[in-house]
């Protein structure tokens, strides 16, 4: 039997406490980040606080209503469809994971949840990735004139409000990024740890985790170079101004003495 895992992101975060109130389902896992569930028999969807939604053995109509319902517990819906799936094979001679596709022998939830949970945060992966690297691109576009000018082409409000920005994406970023560890499930059960490890692979998921890592810690130290120069800047501004009054008075001083 062949089916496909789908995932999609449909928004920035998804409220995991309202999800678990109200979407009427048969819950089979929950826990702050995350809600798996069956819907109908070998229908399962699983709900990731970061935006991300996967399903297995559901039409594209049933998708999509999914999706629709849940979009109401989401904040910051994703304008363009963000999403990748694996083909599932059951009834192979062994478990295997080649790309884009899994064998395995008998079907199982828990494969299966790792499974899903694979190739959901393969999707998140891929738009952090691409936040990160616009971050990036912006960053340079600063320190590039900052090389040819020898000052920041943005300044005082707005370069407080750029930088306020990009942190708040960071700190996004990372507030998700800690749950790409490996599930709790893997730890005592040697075949589902090879599954997961074999999925990682499959996706690239550690080296694509260690770019966006990377390039965080690239975007920090740029803005730990805005803030320098902007403080060195408002000091410089600052020690003028005492210097201009120094001299206001030196100069009263000798206006009083000549006359």
């Amino acid at each position: 039997m062949k089916t496909k895992a789908y995932a999609v992101q449909i928004a920035d975060v998804i409220s995991i406490r309202n999800c678990k109130n109200n979407f009427k389902a048969k819950l089979l896992f929950s826990d702050t980040d995350e809600l798996f569930y069956e819907l109908y028999q070998g229908q399962y969807i699983y709900i990731f606080k970061y935006g991300v939604i996967s399903f297995y053995n559901l039409s594209r109509e049933d998708i999509k209503e999914v999706c629709a319902e849940i979009l109401q517990y989401g904040k910051n819906p994703i304008p363009e469809e963000v999403s990748e799936y694996i083909e599932i094979m059951i009834g192979g001679n062994v478990n295997k994971v080649s790309f884009g596709k899994v064998s395995l022998k008998e079907f199982d939830v828990e494969s299966l949840r790792l499974i899903m949970l694979n190739v959901s945060q393969s999707v998140a992966l891929d738009k952090y990735a691409n936040i990160s690297e616009q971050i990036l691109e912006d960053t340079k576009s600063h320190t590039s004139y900052l090389e040819e000018k020898g000052r920041l082409d943005i300044s005082g409000k707005k370069l407080k409000k750029y930088i306020g920005r990009v942190l708040n994406i960071k700190n996004r970023i990372s507030e998700n990024l800690y749950i790409f560890d490996s599930p709790d499930v893997t730890w005592d059960d040697e075949r589902l740890n090879k599954l997961d490890q074999d999925l990682k692979r499959a996706f690239d998921l550690k080296d694509r985790y260690r770019s966006i890592h990377d390039q965080i810690e690239i975007i920090k130290e740029n803005l730990e170079l805005f803030k320098d120069i902007m403080f060195h800047r408002q000091s410089s501004t600052l020690e003028w101004i005492i210097i201009i009054l120094i001299l206001v008075e030196v100069v009263d001083l000798f206006i009083q003495k000549l006359t």
